[in-house]
């Protein structure tokens, strides 16, 4: 599934996918058909390969956008807000945080309209005009993304209203699944699409799901599921296996240097093992199917400091334009990235250098440690050691130097992970790279969870040392090396902060460990005050409640 192969057809299907979508309309009451194609288009084989192709679409909201990255990493023990932005109520857990608020919404909308065009793909495939080997493959993948849109859901919001057919007309007859429900309709959905999907690292047309991004997913389900009210003696040993088959069965590699996995001309590297894709066309960069257009991956606006103000400094497109909406935590910097002799990890996720593009001379700002700073072209202006340089070391340098108890919502250190230096102006706000969703780092440290959960700590110290060795720098592999009496679950907590901040990941793994509240006290002080254990699910969007039978759809406690 190129981008150039998949994402026009997703522009010309939204419009159609709107057949399918009657669950999720703000007012189901008062619809209005716009679309002129029939309703028996799915049925031709340029509208059935549409169809799954729009399935896809919705994934596009979730994943390298501000709401997706608003609900995954915004107020967890790694991330804090920066100075500017909205939907501060994630990040405090306070009265901000109510059903009305418009992402919530949105979000159940958008994976829901998913799910009705998934159901849709599977209900009308016996219609179809196309050959039974097609089908069987599409139906699989629509299966996987049906799974992935109630995992999503579910993990957010705790049971929700479990649709597995078609919803063709607008109703107000709604449910709220219990937790054995949902886990086991997602596991029967990855358990049926696992055997009829392409058995490859890549699919020949990259981006489709595969079976081992299934695989990787109903691992992902089951190390929830292991932790949950409807938990199973073998479900962290059904992960460990997944994980085992995915990292050995393919041909994944992880990459020489950690670097290079985030490297924007090496997208398709084989580390990935399934990617959201996103395009330089911002026609088609549609999140839903009312034509909305998404902004494409904008997840290099949201991480970056206020360099733009700063002495020899201006906005352009390599440095990026900084929104300020979060914050590395000083839990990540000094705890999680402590070790920066034998670890390339904190060097290679954060800035700390930017370069003059604004030459002159200039008052200084943050660094009280010299009057002025005359910069040529190039020049290093902002310098960021990551540790407390004496006043002294800082007036030797002819830049400023940003020092941790100079840290403020408007400076620090900056994630690199999601620049995309091809937009076409400093202004610009889509991006074209895709997002990873799955890759094999992130597996290998679930194959550590599962085993060290099983109880066999020797093949965890072995599975997450394949990532840590990656990490090391040249000469310190051995020494990134744990032993077995490392291996503590606590070590793994800070192994995935290490490996996988900013990645839309924290928030859903601190809300699996159960450990959300207590982690979220100890280390972010912002939210510190508020945060209850209410706040393990989000509250349920207004409109589901006011669109269901009355007293029939609950809200979660506490909201």
């Amino acid at each position: 599934m190129k981008v150039k192969n998949i994402l026009k057809p997703i522009k010309i299907f939204g419009v159609v996918a709107l057949l399918f979508t009657t669950q999720s309309c703000k007012d189901i009451l008062d619809e209005t058909v716009i679309s002129g194609i029939g309703n028996d288009y799915i049925n031709t084989p340029k509208g059935f390969e549409d169809a799954v192709k729009s399935a896809y679409s919705s994934l596009r909201y979730y994943y390298g956008t501000q709401q997706g990255l608003t609900l995954t990493e915004y107020g967890t023990d790694i991330y804090a807000t920066g100075a500017d932005g909205g939907y501060k109520g994630f990040h405090f857990y306070d009265t901000q945080l109510q059903p009305t608020v418009d992402y919530l919404g949105n979000t159940w909308d958008e994976l829901y309209r998913g799910i009705n065009t998934c159901n849709a793909v599977i209900e009308r495939a016996p219609a179809a005009t196309v050959t039974e080997s097609i089908k069987k493959i599409r139906v699989a993948e629509a299966k996987f993304l049906r799974a992935h849109y109630y995992y999503i859901l579910h993990q957010q919001f705790g049971g929700v209203d479990l649709r597995l057919s078609e919803t063709l007309l607008p109703t107000k007859d709604t449910k709220r699944a219990s937790d054995a429900e949902m886990y086991k309709a997602i596991i029967d959905d990855l358990t049926a699409a696992i055997p009829a999907l392409e058995a490859k690292a890549k699919s020949s047309d990259y981006g489709r799901a595969t079976k081992p991004a299934a695989e990787t997913l109903l691992a992902k389900v089951y190390l929830a599921k292991a932790y949950s009210t409807a938990k199973a003696a073998d479900d962290f040993s059904k992960a460990a296996e997944l994980c085992k088959t995915v990292t050995t069965a393919y041909g994944f590699k992880l990459q020489d240097d950690f670097a290079s996995v985030f490297d924007e001309n090496n997208q398709e590297n084989s580390e990935i093992v399934f990617a959201v894709q996103y395009t330089a066309d911002p026609l088609t960069n549609l999140t839903n199917n009312t034509g909305a257009v998404n902004g494409g991956n904008n997840l290099h606006l949201f991480f970056g400091m206020q360099y733009d103000v700063q002495a020899g400094m201006q906005r352009d497109v390599f440095y990026g334009r900084p929104f300020k909406r979060l914050r590395p935590t000083k839990y990540l910097l000094e705890t999680c990235f402590s070790d920066r002799t034998n670890d390339s990890r904190y060097k290679k996720t954060f800035r700390d250098t930017w370069k003059s593009n604004l030459p002159g001379t200039y008052n200084t700002a943050f660094d009280d440690s010299k009057a002025k700073v005359t910069f040529a072209a190039g020049d290093t202006t902002i310098f960021i050691p990551g540790y407390e340089m004496t006043k002294e070391e800082r007036a030797k340098k002819p830049y400023q130097v940003l020092v941790p108890s100079k840290y403020s919502e408007a400076l620090f250190p900056t994630l690199m992970k999601f620049f995309d230096t091809k937009r076409p102006d400093k202004t610009y706000e889509s991006g074209s790279r895709d997002y990873f969703v799955f890759r094999l780092a992130d597996v290998y440290l679930m194959l550590a969870e599962a085993q060290l959960k099983a109880g066999n700590i020797s093949d965890a110290t072995a599975a997450i040392n394949v990532v840590r060795a990656r990490a090391g720098w040249p000469g310190k592999k051995d020494a990134m090396l744990i032993t077995e009496a490392d291996m503590t679950f606590d070590f793994l907590v800070e192994e995935r902060a290490r490996e996988l901040a900013g990645e839309q990941t924290r928030w859903m793994d601190l809300k699996r460990w159960g450990n959300l509240v207590e982690r979220v006290k100890k280390y972010n002080p912002q939210a510190a005050v508020n945060v209850a254990d209410k706040h393990n699910v989000r509250p349920i969007p207004q409109t589901q409640i006011d669109r269901s039978n009355a007293g029939v759809f609950a809200q979660n406690p506490g909201y």
